[in-house]
């Protein structure tokens, strides 16, 4: 876990370019993606308009947060940590 020391220094992150980061990755695994679709509730030709909607990049991260391998993997592909995800999250939802 980052201290709150190093948190701080994140703070910088954009937790909306985390989010479409993790929207990409989920997009590029075809089982990753149907069970965001599944989950979500959402057909794959709504994504864009679903997209629009508040809270849609927040249940992106919710995705990737509730499965710890997921999470990993992506993580390893862009080169962040789970703490930053979880940060990114967190940042999203507190925006009006």
């Amino acid at each position: 876990m980052l201290e709150f020391t190093e948190l701080r220094k994140k703070a910088g992150i954009d937790p909306q370019a985390i989010a479409i980061d993790a929207l990409g990755f989920i997009a590029t695994d075809p089982k990753l993606m149907n069970r965001f679709l599944d989950l979500s509730g959402i057909e794959a030709d709504g994504i864009r308009q679903a997209a629009a909607e508040a809270g849609f990049l927040v249940g992106v991260l919710d995705f990737l947060l509730a499965n710890e391998p997921d999470l990993i993997t992506f993580d390893h592909a862009t080169l962040n940590s789970p703490d930053v995800v979880q940060m990114a999250r967190q940042k999203l939802e507190a925006r009006p």
